[in-house]
C-alpha cells in the first residue's frame, strides 16, 4: 500500500510542542516498524532537512515538497493536486486541516475540539473579527468534511472521542482512541538520570527549585492562572524560579505583560521560548514540579514526559488530564489559585506526595508507547483502504 503523510508540521520548531511532536514521533516509529508499505512525507522547505529518511528505507520512503502554509486558501487550492500526483492508496492527515477537493482516502487524527468551544478559540486568535468569523467557517465546513468522508478518524483520549462524537455526530465505531506514548523522552531520562542532570548547565538566570510548563501559551492553557499563583509562592518561597517553554507569539508577549503587572521579581520568571531536546530534557530532570494548568487538552504529552524524567507533576482536574495521569499527579482546580498554590507547595515541600506521585507513574508510564500507537496506525491504514 502507498499511504501518504500530511508531515508540513512535522518537528517542534514548526508544528508546535503538540501536533509537531506527534507528527515527528509517529513517521518515526512508522520508520522502524512497517517493513511493507510505502509512504510519502509532505513537508515544508523549513522541515525538509529535519526530517530524515534513513538510507536503508530510501526505497520506501520519499519526501517531497508542499510549502503550503496550513489554514490557508493555498492549503485548500494547490494540496490536492500536489497529493493526487503521488497516486496514493490513502492519506494521513495528522491534524484536521483537511483539503476539501482532494479525492485521496484518508484518516485523519483529530486531537480536540477546541476550535468548537466559542470560549477559548475567540481568545486564542489574533485575527481581526471578520476574518476570525471567516477562518471559523471554514473549520467548521472541514470538520463537517471530515466527519462524512474520512474512512476512519483517530483520536488520542476517551475524552475526546466523546467531544468528536457528540459535536460532529460521528458513529463510535469510526473513531478511535490511540494514546500517545513517551517513550523518546524516556530513553532521554534513561541516558543522563535525575543525579546526573543536576550538573548538566540550565539556561542563563534559572536556578533550582524551579516550576516548570512546557506549550503553546494559548489562553486555553491557562498559564495566566499560573502566573498568578507564582506571584504569591515566590513571596513565600523567594528563592523559586518559574520556567515557561514554548514558541515566543503575541500570547507570550500578553504573559509577560501580565508578569511584570503582578510584580512577579523578572529574575523569577524565564521565557525561554524553544528549546531543542538536549536542554529540554535538561529541564524536565531538574525541574522540582512540573504545573499543566490547563482548561483543555486532548491529551498532554510534556506532563508525562515530565514523570518520565522522574519529576512530579501538578495537573488541572479538566478534561482528559485526570483521564491521562490517573493517580501520577496532585490535582487542583484550575479557576482556584489558592488550591493551585496548595499543589505546588504540597509537591515541593512534602516527599510523601512527591514519592507516591512518581510510584504511581510507572505503572501509567506503561500505558504510553509510540511503538504501539505506530502499530495501531498500521492496522488502522489497512481497515481504511477497503
Amino acid at each position: 500500500m502507498r499511504i501518504g503523510i500530511d508531515a508540513r508540521m512535522y518537528g517542534p520548531k514548526i508544528g508546535g510542542a503538540g501536533v509537531g511532536r506527534y507528527v515527528e514521533e509517529i513517521v518515526t516509529h512508522l520508520q522502524q516498524l512497517d517493513t511493507e508499505n510505502e509512504y510519502v512525507l509532505f513537508l515544508r522547505r523549513a522541515n525538509f532537512d529535519d526530517c530524515a529518511i534513513p538510507p536503508a528505507l530510501k526505497s520506501r520512503w520519499t519526501k517531497v515538497v508542499a510549502d503550503i502554509p496550513w489554514y490557508s486558501l493555498a492549503e485548500q487550492l494547490y494540496m490536492p493536486r500536489i497529493i493526487y500526483k503521488q497516486k496514493l492508496d490513502l492519506i494521513h492527515y495528522p491534524h484536521f486541516n483537511v483539503p476539501l477537493r482532494a479525492k485521496t482516502p484518508f484518516v485523519c487524527t483529530i486531537h480536540d475540539l477546541i476550535m468548537l468551544d466559542q470560549t477559548w478559540a475567540s481568545r486564542a486568535t489574533t485575527l481581526a473579527p471578520w476574518k476570525y468569523q471567516l477562518k471559523q467557517f471554514g473549520q467548521q465546513k472541514i470538520l463537517a468534511h471530515i466527519a462524512q468522508h474520512a474512512r476512519n478518524i483517530i483520536t488520542v483520549s476517551d475524552y475526546a472521542k466523546g467531544q468528536i462524537i457528540h459535536r460532529l455526530n460521528i458513529s463510535p465505531d469510526r473513531v478511535h482512541v490511540v494514546y500517545n506514548g513517551v517513550e523518546s523522552a524516556a530513553i532521554l531520562a534513561q541516558k543522563q538520570n535525575k543525579q546526573t542532570a543536576r550538573s548538566l548547565p540550565l539556561p542563563p538566570g534559572v536556578q533550582t527549585p524551579f516550576f516548570l510548563n512546557v506549550g503553546n501559551p494559548y489562553p486555553h492553557k491557562n498559564i495566566e492562572t499560573l502566573l498568578h499563583a507564582f506571584s504569591f509562592f515566590v513571596k513565600e518561597h523567594p528563592e523559586a524560579h518559574l520556567v515557561l517553554v514554548g514558541p515566543r507569539n503575541s500570547f507570550t508577549q500578553q504573559l509577560e505583560a501580565e508578569a511584570r503587572e503582578i510584580e512577579i521579581p523578572s529574575n523569577r520568571v524565564h521565557f525561554l521560548g524553544f528549546v531543542d531536546d538536549t536542554m529540554l530534557s535538561n529541564l524536565y530532570s531538574q525541574a522540582s514540579v512540573y504545573v499543566i494548568p490547563s482548561k483543555l487538552e486532548g491529551f498532554g504529552i510534556p506532563p508525562l514526559e515530565a514523570l518520565s524524567h522522574g519529576t512530579p507533576v501538578a495537573a488541572s482536574r479538566a478534561s482528559s488530564i485526570p483521564e491521562i495521569l490517573g493517580p501520577a499527579a496532585t490535582y487542583f482546580d484550575p479557576n482556584d489559585i489558592e488550591d493551585l498554590f496548595a499543589a505546588m507547595e504540597t509537591l515541593l515541600t512534602n516527599k510523601q506526595e512527591r514519592i507516591r506521585v512518581l510510584s504511581a507513574s510507572h505503572d501509567v508510564l506503561k500505558k504510553y508507547s509510540w511503538d504501539d500507537h505506530a502499530r495501531a496506525l498500521m492496522d488502522l491504514y489497512t481497515i481504511s483502504r477497503s
